[in-house]
């Protein structure tokens, strides 16, 4: 069911690890920010955006794989959509706890919305395939852009406040 799908699977899952690799570039440029509170900042967004660009590795390498069937890769991306949105609850949790990363209205958006919408059609798109629906590969492949640019403004808003937080040091 995911046959053509395999040029969309690669370059996205080129570009998550390429993004993790650039991600850990990013936080040794800032290993200056020493702080127990940078450090408790940094880690709240750096964790979020480093598990959703490995979530689109693992997605993309899972659906590339050459499974016998739908049911199994089904079965892995419905129970990696639901780790996904029990890991965003934790996030917001955490977030919550660290009292000077108050985000404003908008930034709920990028940080709990579009994660929250991708692992949803992630699992609009397992349960479509497990079903053998036409709009399955177009769901997963929703959810994956979806968690990959909301990795990629997550690295962005960190870079930009490790930026801002430097001379705080």
């Amino acid at each position: 069911m995911l046959h053509g799908w395999d040029n969309f699977f690669i370059m996205a899952g080129t570009a998550a690890a390429t993004l993790i690799g650039l991600l850990f570039v990013a936080v040794t440029v800032g290993t200056g920010l020493s702080t127990s509170k940078i450090v408790h900042g940094t880690r709240s967004f750096l964790t979020p955006t480093l598990v959703r660009f490995g979530g689109v590795l693992f997605l993309s390498l899972a659906v590339l794989a050459p499974w016998p069937s739908a049911r199994p890769i089904g079965i892995i991306l419905s129970l990696g959509a639901l780790a996904g949105l029990a890991y965003q609850i934790k996030v917001v949790v955490m977030r919550r706890k660290v009292g000077f990363v108050l985000l404003d209205w908008h930034d709920w958006i990028p940080y709990v919305g579009v994660p929250a919408l991708g692992s949803g059609s992630l699992i609009v798109g397992a349960v479509g395939l497990l079903a053998e629906r036409s709009f399955a590969p177009y769901a997963i492949a929703g959810a994956t852009a979806l968690l990959l640019f909301s990795g990629i403004y997550g690295a962005w808003d960190l870079t930009l406040w490790m930026i801002k937080n430097r001379d705080k040091t």
